[in-house]
């Protein structure tokens, strides 16, 4: 019998056995109490528990148990009403075997490999940024600080995941005004720059609104996953926009810290089932919460050979500026998107120069220099550490 392997961090006053059962029926055949052909099913469609020691539990669920191609029946199953369970003091899904779900996702339509090949880009690590102020920017200003962006050389310029289709700010006026200016500036440095817009929307809206953007010229999306669910995303890629598409987690902290919920990579094994080409999975340094070991193994996910899926682009992202970037490419390597908002565009001589003296900063990392001696001879970098401080 097929299983999909799931694994449990438990905490609880019960024996850990005891309530591994618990959790295994309540997720599949069984109930609170006895009921007629409960035996009968269990045999067929009962989960069952592996492993139960110390705060692990390891539980098989037959893969006749899933709808394969259905997200949210596949959470509902592994990730359901076991977080309600009385008993428990704690409860996270740390990890699952997809494996025999797989083969009824497509992945990926783009990843690392097309991204670079596109940028012409292939030996050092993406940089992007955030238009900020994250929100009450016209789509003039929001252009003029996009071009200021990629005047630095940027690869890559997104929206924030609370900017979609506003009124002080409305999509289609605002990804054509940025489109427009992107490519006078590519004309200019002879270099592309994704601009990731963010048509995070409603199930019945989301590839009607993807669509009208690759048609108004957007060169690549961007989808806030959990709020508007993997389907969304595994929409997009069925229908083949035609574009990457980017990947934001928020609201992933309701989900990923604290005593109950599921572990990043978990979405992160999701995201690359159901098609991103670029994830948000955080810093090594930097101002957000974080988990290395978790850090570790999204990365990981994201970027390692799986059901023949393409790999995805790790996003570093929260609080970075120059004085960050070396312990994250420490950790990341160069296939990684470094994304620097406030540390970009907080540089005391603007948006362009704090593009260079991120850029600056990568390349003190590839020279195996200090930012200190490397600033000495590039003003840019210079100028965010008498800003932000030394290096550290």
């Amino acid at each position: 019998m097929t299983m999909v392997r799931t694994t449990y961090y438990v905490e609880a006053d019960a024996p850990i056995a005891k309530v591994a059962k618990e959790i295994a029926a309540e997720q599949s055949t069984g109930t609170w109490t006895e009921v007629a052909a409960e035996k009968e099913v269990h045999e067929k469609l009962g989960a069952h528990v592996v492993s139960a020691e110390g705060n692990t539990v390891v539980i098989d669920f037959p893969v006749e148990i899933f709808e394969p191609d259905n997200v949210p029946q596949i959470l509902s199953v592994v990730a359901g009403n076991l977080f309600g369970l009385g008993g428990l003091k704690a409860c996270r899904l740390m990890d699952v075997d997809f494996g025999p779900l797989t083969k009824y996702y497509n992945g990926p339509e783009f990843g690392i490999e097309e991204v670079r090949k596109i940028l012409g880009v292939y030996d050092r690590p993406l940089v992007g940024t955030i238009i900020k102020p994250k929100v009450g920017l016209s789509p003039k200003r929001t252009a003029e600080v996009a071009e200021q962006a990629a005047l630095g050389g940027l690869d890559l310029i997104k929206d924030d995941e609370t900017l979609t289709d506003q009124k002080f700010c409305p999509l289609e006026e605002r990804l054509t005004m940025v489109m427009d200016r992107l490519h006078k500036v590519e004309d200019r440095i002879g270099k592309p720059c994704f601009y990731a817009v963010n048509v995070t929307c409603g199930a019945d809206m989301i590839v009607e609104r993807a669509e009208r953007a690759v048609e108004l010229g957007a060169n690549m999306v961007m989808v806030d996953i959990l709020t508007a669910g993997f389907s969304a995303v595994q929409a997009l890629t069925d229908e083949k926009i035609g574009v990457p598409i980017h990947i934001h987690r928020t609201m992933h902290g309701a989900l990923t810290r604290g005593k109950y919920g599921i572990a990043m990579p978990v979405i992160s094994k999701l995201t690359r089932m159901c098609g991103g080409t670029n994830l948000h999975t955080g810093t090594y340094a930097g101002k957000m919460e974080r988990n290395v070991c978790e850090i570790d193994a999204s990365r990981d996910i994201l970027r390692k050979p799986w059901a023949g899926y393409k790999r995805v682009w790790p996003v570093s992202s929260g609080g970075l500026y120059p004085q960050k970037v070396r312990e994250n490419l420490d950790c990341y390597g160069i296939d990684v998107i470094l994304q620097a908002g406030g540390g970009i565009h907080g540089h005391p001589e603007g948006t362009t120069v704090g593009v260079k003296a991120m850029f600056q900063a990568v390349e003190a990392w590839q020279q195996q220099k200090t930012l200190e001696e490397y600033a000495k001879t590039h003003k840019e970098l210079a100028g965010a550490l008498k800003q932000w401080g030394p290096s550290q």
